[in-house]
């Protein structure tokens, strides 16, 4: 007699294990094959010459002269496969990156203030610099320094002096950073600075007033927190400038930027006597002007208001806004300074006045 064997059931799969594709078309479609990341001998390859000329040509070297035919075969090649140099690997050979440093101002900057830093940054990109703004809110002299010195920056433009410090510049310059420049009205030990003199808003302002007759000038300062560093010098220039003046009188105005705090003031303009007000900036001034009116208080009859920045905004108003118009250094001019130092970082820090101010004369003065 003659056994069947048993026939063994089939084995579970593993639970691992795909199961194979119902679908034929996609049984044979391909896997996707991944793409390899390109790297300077593929370029050197396709350009037909060396990794060093790739190297050169890329980092845009100037000590080394690279013909105009094979400078454009180099960076076809590099456009063609995509190649993007390493910039963590550059910057260690190098010890520091083409990258400059803006770290952002602890204060809010206007409309002025942005479009010179737009325009310094395009600047900084035609000589191939990165420009990287950092937010370090909170972050003051050394301990900011040493945050900004991990990026390896070529070159950092800090916007305030006494945050950084004489140590903070220091820590800069150990970690690799060619040139360090402060931006604003002081000046810190070992950096480049680009002084901006706030008092020279003030007094601009306060000497139209006078020249227009007003004797009796209120100044606004602003009640928000970072503007001090601006307020209070412009309060310093007006006082300045009255004091040259023989009988007239400043008179400090601590003013919240919002429409009550304006209200507030306007409600007891006529008992602090006052003829004219500077008002910080043309906001500020457009703020309180409003709530003069509102109070019945005429401008620039009873009170003639000026404000400063020059906004377009303030020539929309009635009565057109007088205003102290800043005029800032070229973005151009600034960037030229910064590869200047950049390539020579062993010359001694500079100091440079950069801020413009003149009055712009309309109705409400």
């Amino acid at each position: 007699m003659v056994q069947i064997p048993k026939q063994q059931p089939a084995p579970d799969p593993a639970p691992d294990a795909p199961s194979p594709p119902s679908d034929p078309e996609q049984r044979d479609a391909p896997h996707p094959v991944p793409h390899s990341v390109p790297t300077s001998a593929d370029v050197a390859r396709l350009a037909g010459v060396s990794r060093a000329t790739v190297s050169y040509v890329l980092n845009n070297t100037s000590a080394v002269r690279i013909s105009e035919p094979t400078r454009r075969r180099v960076l076809e090649a590099a456009k063609e496969l995509g190649y993007v140099p390493h910039a963590a690997a550059r910057s260690l050979r190098a010890g520091h990156t083409r990258m400059v440093l803006m770290p952002t101002p602890q204060i809010p900057v206007g409309p002025l203030f942005s479009q010179f830093f737009s325009e310094l940054q395009w600047a900084l990109s035609r000589f191939d610099y990165t420009v990287v703004q950092y937010g370090s809110l909170g972050l003051t002299g050394e301990e900011a320094a040493r945050a900004w010195a991990e990026l390896r920056p070529v070159a950092v433009l800090a916007p305030d002096a006494t945050a950084l410090g004489a140590r903070g510049v220091a820590v800069l310059k150990r970690s690799g950073a060619k040139a360090v420049f402060t931006l604003g009205p002081q000046r810190a030990e070992g950096a480049h600075a680009l002084l901006m003199d706030q008092r020279l808003v003030g007094r601009s302002a306060a000497e139209h007033l006078l020249a227009r007759g007003r004797r009796r000038i209120g100044v606004v300062v602003p009640e928000e927190p970072g503007l001090e560093p601006f307020a209070r010098p412009r309060l310093d220039g007006a006082r300045a400038a009255v004091r040259g003046a023989g009988a007239a009188e400043v008179t400090e105005l601590p003013l919240g930027y919002g429409e009550a705090s304006a209200a507030r003031l306007a409600a007891r303009w006529r008992l602090l006597g006052l003829d004219a007000v500077y008002a910080y900036n043309d906001e500020y001034a457009m703020l309180l002007m409003r709530a003069l009116q509102d109070a019945g208080i005429r401008v620039p009859d009873e009170t003639a208001v000026v404000g400063a920045d020059d906004l377009m905004l303030g020539r929309l108003l009635r009565p057109r806004l007088s205003s102290v118009r800043i005029e800032l250094p070229s973005g151009r001019g600034l960037a030229e300074l910064v590869h200047r130092v950049v390539r020579e970082p062993g010359t001694r820090p500079e100091v440079h006045d950069v801020l413009g101010v003149s009055v712009v004369h309309r109705e409400s003065s």
